[in-house]
């Protein structure tokens, strides 16, 4: 029972002094739960919290890699329990952070899945033209593929934000920042289709007529809609890929730096911050070009 006073604190801690959301509160309960798993039933003599000690930190780390907890998982749990120990040191349960010298695993950048213009094509000729969430569905696909959005972009995209004879959209993107992202002539032309053919027809909510992708009931699509639509449309055509609405966007990135795109130029499309983040994308490329020394070089 002292285990779960002391997570009930931890817990009460972060939501009333850090101010955590629900899903960062729940990681951390789950950590912190594994961590007693560990102490009180995984081992044959139960260690109590004010007795833990560096050494025996480092043999929790040792099982979790034992039961195969990837470095990308250790290290989100490993920051997790360092939280829980500075809890305990603040609230003067113990006198000194016993996972202080713990280091977080080494991770590598994961590079992220992308999808040809082929397997692209694929997807949009699988959607069925013939019900009218088709057009949209088609729509969907060629702006979040032709423009790089995320789908939280593509799902609160305005019409007033469509510049048609500029061929922009206007973006609102994280921490409510702007961007003027160009949309090709293909993504126009499925826009004006949808808008034009099946949206006017639409009985639309007050507070959504403004949004340009609606749901049959009038009102702005989620983000689960736009990843069961892409999902399905996966298992339709028999992708092996494991892809989401994001794929689109990393393919976006992808096809630029590989027909020769500046990376500041990727930069302002994507809208990131940094350019240490749109980086990744020249790794891709790079694996893209040694690849194709594989393939049509002589010597390969």
């Amino acid at each position: 029972m002292i285990w779960d006073s002391y997570i009930k604190g931890f817990i009460a801690y972060l939501r009333l002094e850090k101010n955590l959301s629900t899903n960062s509160i729940e990681s951390y309960r789950r950590d912190v739960e594994k961590l007693k798993e560990y102490f009180t039933e995984i081992i044959e003599d139960s260690v109590k919290i004010e007795a833990i000690e560096l050494e025996d930190i480092q043999r929790f780390l040792a099982w979790l890699n034992d039961i195969g907890l990837g470095a990308r998982s250790q290290a989100r749990l490993i920051s997790g329990i360092k939280s829980f120990f500075g809890y305990l040191v603040q609230e003067k349960v113990i006198e000194k952070n016993p996972s202080e010298l713990i280091d977080l695993p080494k991770l590598g950048r994961k590079l992220p899945d992308t999808l040809s213009v082929d397997e692209i094509d694929q997807l949009v000729e699988a959607i069925d033209r013939s019900k009218p969430e088709g057009e949209r569905n088609i729509a969907i696909i060629e702006t979040l593929y032709g423009s790089g959005l995320r789908v939280s972009e593509l799902i609160t995209l305005k019409l007033s934000e469509i510049f048609w004879e500029d061929e922009f959209i206007r973006i609102i993107g994280k921490g409510n920042k702007q961007r003027i992202v160009p949309i090709s002539p293909k993504s126009i032309k499925h826009l004006k289709i949808y808008i034009n053919e099946v949206r006017t027809h639409q009985n639309i909510v007050p507070e959504f007529e403004d949004y340009v992708f609606l749901n049959r009931r009038g009102k702005g699509l989620t983000r689960v809609m736009i990843f069961t639509i892409v999902k399905q449309l996966a298992q339709k055509i028999g992708l092996k890929k494991k892809i989401s609405p994001h794929t689109f966007r990393h393919s976006f990135a992808t096809h630029l730096i590989e027909g020769g795109a500046d990376l500041r130029a990727v930069q302002d499309l994507l809208g990131h911050e940094s350019i240490t983040t749109t980086e990744v994308y020249t790794h891709l490329d790079r694996s893209y070009l040694k690849q194709m020394i594989l393939d049509y070089h002589p010597w390969s």
